[in-house]
């Protein structure tokens, strides 16, 4: 995952953590052709110190990607998510 949206994963991951399910909520993020850079915020907004800048960056940058690189990025989420324990089993 390229630095910026690695970064900006990180600095959301409070809020996706607190969502339930973190990987649906990453995975809605990317899942179009462009970033959804209005969830994102509103995600963001649930922080003291929301990351908007850095959610932006990750937003350009996702972006920017190749459709093939985009859907690489997805996959490897998908791949992840997976292979994640589900929420309520983390007792």
């Amino acid at each position: 995952m390229p630095a910026e949206l690695a970064s900006a994963v990180r600095s959301l991951a409070p809020v996706l953590g607190a969502a339930g399910d973190a990987g649906v909520e990453l995975l809605a993020l990317v899942w179009g052709p462009r970033f959804d850079r209005a969830h994102g915020l509103a995600l963001a907004a649930q922080l003291p110190s929301a990351p908007a800048a850095a959610l932006h960056a990750a937003a350009d940058r996702f972006d920017r990607l190749h459709r093939g690189q985009q859907q690489r990025l997805r996959r490897l989420l998908c791949a992840t998510i997976a292979h994640a324990p589900h929420p309520a089993d983390r007792r």
